[in-house]
């Protein structure tokens, strides 16, 4: 349990296995992301979905949005397969995924999960047909869906409906507050017309997109209250940057401390040569700071000051905190456990020392006009004295060795 005012409440969800992966039922909360390569174009997204698996997306979704990326999904399937790699493969469907669907059943064979989207699935007539025609390759292939709303594309009709509806009421809600109705209806009516197919609920993942905190939150708090399917947690073009990344936190730390949320996403905009595994370490990083998941040893660094007029704690702090993230997947494998560990890089005298006491290892560097040595302390004992131009180097070897002695 979390220390705090507010333990974490417990939301029990169906568990839905997507490949190797279960997601719900309890289990931890599952990192993913996805590819922004045209799929049809088969080394590049080979080398992208590799890139997000090795950074820890635990599944990856693509684009299947004509017949030359569904060809492709089978061929990216064989290559990962050929290095080693099993993350699971989710298709990302819209409009014409029935006929995909259909017309390559190789490609619904290898994918993990369909991605489907109600809001346009089909319109009019059509959409309970075409929403119908993937539910049955769904269930022929054995396969989970996620039931994806995004209030960007939003069922019109549902919402018109919903709208007619509000305005007959003494007292009519607001028109944000009709919108997130729909959403979650939609999910829900779509969720249950799944059902109604034969699709039982160990198959089926709901999400409701919004780009807003407040309005994710809301959505959210009522969907855990409506139903226990597995639910995907994101919020929808977070947007670039710091901004993306302090809105998806904010969001997803507010649900996820209470229960809410079985797999998440930062739907990042990338920077100009960005790379793509930035929304997973964000999302690793969100799960590790409420202490729910380890992904790898945490270090812990002041801020600077005055007193630390040299950059050399910055300098080694971004070489510490690049090294064990480097290290942590063969770490992983030999040395089980080593997520967990926690490092302090601190840059003088008065928080220091007793930083690198409350870690496993830490190191509480010189500041201005300070002694040039740089104590380090393992398990809350100093044990060492570095000096001179290789303390990095050394205090790698001290990580190195404490890892092999503590996570053999």
């Amino acid at each position: 349990m979390l220390l705090g005012i507010n333990p974490i409440k417990c939301r029990q969800s169906v568990a839905v296995k997507v490949g190797h992966v279960t997601v719900g039922g309890g289990a931890p909360v599952v990192v993913q992301s996805m590819t922004n390569t045209d799929t049809a174009d088969v080394q590049s997204t080979v080398q992208q979905v590799a890139e997000l698996a090795q950074a820890g997306s635990e599944l990856v979704r693509m684009t299947v949005n004509n017949n030359e990326a569904a060809a492709a999904v089978p061929k990216i399937r064989e290559q990962l397969d050929a290095m080693g790699i099993d993350v699971p493969l989710i298709g990302d469907f819209h409009y014409n995924g029935h006929k995909l669907l259909s017309d390559n059943p190789e490609c619904a064979a290898t994918l993990d999960k369909y991605r489907i989207n109600p809001g346009n699935v089909g319109f009019g007539k059509k959409h309970d047909k075409q929403f119908a025609q993937i539910i049955e390759a769904a269930l022929k292939h054995d396969k989970p869906v996620r039931i994806g709303v995004n209030w960007g594309s939003l069922d019109q009709a549902l919402l018109a409906h919903l709208l007619d509806e509000n305005a007959k009421l003494e007292n009519p809600k607001e028109l944000g507050e009709v919108t997130r109705q729909a959403l979650i209806t939609s999910a829900l009516n779509s969720a249950e017309y799944a059902q109604s197919l034969g699709m039982g609920k160990e198959k089926i993942i709901i999400a409701c997109k919004v780009s807003g905190v407040q309005d994710l939150v809301s959505l959210y708090q009522e969907l855990g209250r409506s139903c226990d399917y597995a639910l995907h947690l994101g919020l929808t073009e977070a947007g670039m940057g710091d901004k993306g990344i302090i809105a998806t936190t904010a969001g997803l730390s507010l649900l996820l401390q209470e229960g809410i949320g079985d797999t998440i996403r930062a739907s990042l905009t990338p920077e100009p040569g960005g790379k793509r595994t930035r929304e997973v370490h964000t999302c690793q990083e969100i799960l590790q700071a409420l202490g729910l998941r380890a992904f790898t040893p945490s270090v812990t660094a002041c801020p600077g000051c005055g007193r630390t007029t040299s950059t050399y704690f910055q300098e080694l702090t971004n070489e510490i905190q690049g090294y064990v993230r480097d290290r942590m997947p063969e770490w992983k494998t030999t040395n089980p456990g080593a997520e967990n560990m926690k490092l302090a890089v601190m840059g003088c005298i008065v928080n220091g020392p007793g930083e690198s006491k409350h870690s496993d290892i830490g190191i509480s560097l010189p500041g201005t006009g300070e002694a040039p040595i740089a104590p380090v302390f393992i398990n809350g004992e100093k044990a060492h004295t570095l000096r001179g131009d290789n303390i990095a180097g050394e205090f790698k070897a001290i990580v190195e060795k404490y890892v092999e002695e503590t996570y053999a």
